[in-house]
C-alpha cells in the first residue's frame, strides 16, 4: 500500500484513514469511497503524474493547499461538461496533476473546435510551449489525442 507524506499511513491502515490522515473529511467523496471499497489505493490516478517522488506521495491539506495534495478529479465527465461530484465520476489526483490535464484538454478542445488536424494541434502546443508528457520534450499528433481521450 502506498505511504502519504505525512501520518503512520501504511500497510497497516487503510486507504480511507491514510486520506483523514492527510486532513480530508469523513464527508469527502474520496473518504467515501475508501470505506466503499471503491478507491484500492493512495495513488494518482490521472494518466499522467507528475509528482517527482512518485504517485504514491500526497501532501496533506492545510488551509492553503500544495500542489501535491490530494484532489477530487472529474472524470469520467468532466466538471465543465456537467459531470457531477460522485462516486462513478471521481478518481484521486495531486492538484498539480488535474490542473495540468485540465489545462492541456481545454486548450486541445479548442483547437479540436476550430477543426485543426492533431498534428497542426500539436505543432501548436510546442510552438506556445505548453509542457508535454512527463518524460518527453515535444508534443505529436499521437500523444494529443491521448492527452484528450484519457
Amino acid at each position: 500500500m502506498a505511504k502519504a507524506a505525512v501520518g503512520s499511513g501504511g500497510a497497516d491502515s487503510s486507504v480511507a484513514d491514510q486520506l483523514r490522515e492527510l486532513g480530508l473529511k469523513n464527508s469527502n467523496v474520496l473518504v467515501r469511497m475508501a470505506e466503499s471499497g471503491q478507491l484500492l489505493e493512495l495513488k494518482c490516478e490521472m494518466p499522467q503524474c507528475y509528482h517527482h517522488k512518485g504517485r504514491g506521495v500526497f501532501d496533506p491539506v492545510v488551509k492553503q493547499r500544495t500542489k501535491w495534495a490530494p484532489s477530487r478529479d472529474h472524470y469520467p465527465i468532466l466538471k465543465s461538461a456537467g459531470g457531477k461530484l460522485g462516486p462513478e465520476n471521481v478518481r484521486l489526483s495531486h492538484i498539480e496533476c488535474n490542473q495540468r490535464d485540465h489545462l492541456r484538454r481545454r486548450q486541445i478542445g479548442v483547437l479540436l473546435a476550430d477543426d485543426k488536424s492533431l498534428e497542426v494541434i500539436a505543432e501548436t502546443l510546442n510552438r506556445r510551449n505548453v509542457p508535454p508528457f512527463h518524460g518527453t520534450n515535444r508534443w505529436t499528433a499521437a500523444m494529443v489525442r491521448k492527452a484528450y481521450v484519457s
